[in-house]
């Protein structure tokens, strides 16, 4: 349940930090680093759902990876301290971990 719920708020938050970035800033560098965190959260967001009951582990890695990575983007788009640009990396790593996890799960049968 709590693993579904952090997908879902992961997508409610690309979609709605997402739209504030495309329409209401008008920092370039500031709208990429949105658009990339929406484009992350919301496609992990997505794989969490399907994975939740599949590959649990895999699950966990990706959502908390996606929450990470994207909320750092989101934190230095939305005028946050630059320091949050070195918490990215270790979502992107928890990310990588999430779809090799998956990998081997699909990959055994399971």
């Amino acid at each position: 349940m709590m693993l579904r719920a952090l997908a879902a708020l992961s997508g409610l938050l690309a979609v709605g930090i997402g739209a504030f970035g495309a329409h209401g800033i008008s920092d370039v560098q500031a709208k990429a680093w949105i658009a990339t965190g929406a484009t992350y959260g919301l496609a992990h967001a997505a794989v969490v759902l399907w994975a939740a009951d599949r590959f649990r582990p895999a699950g966990w890695l990706l959502v908390m990876g996606a929450l990470l990575f994207a909320g750092a983007l989101y934190a230095l788009g939305l005028g946050g301290p630059r320091w949050m640009g070195m918490v990215a990396p270790a979502g992107g790593v928890l990310m990588l971990a999430g779809w090799g996890v998956l990998l081997a799960g699909v990959a055994s049968g399971r």
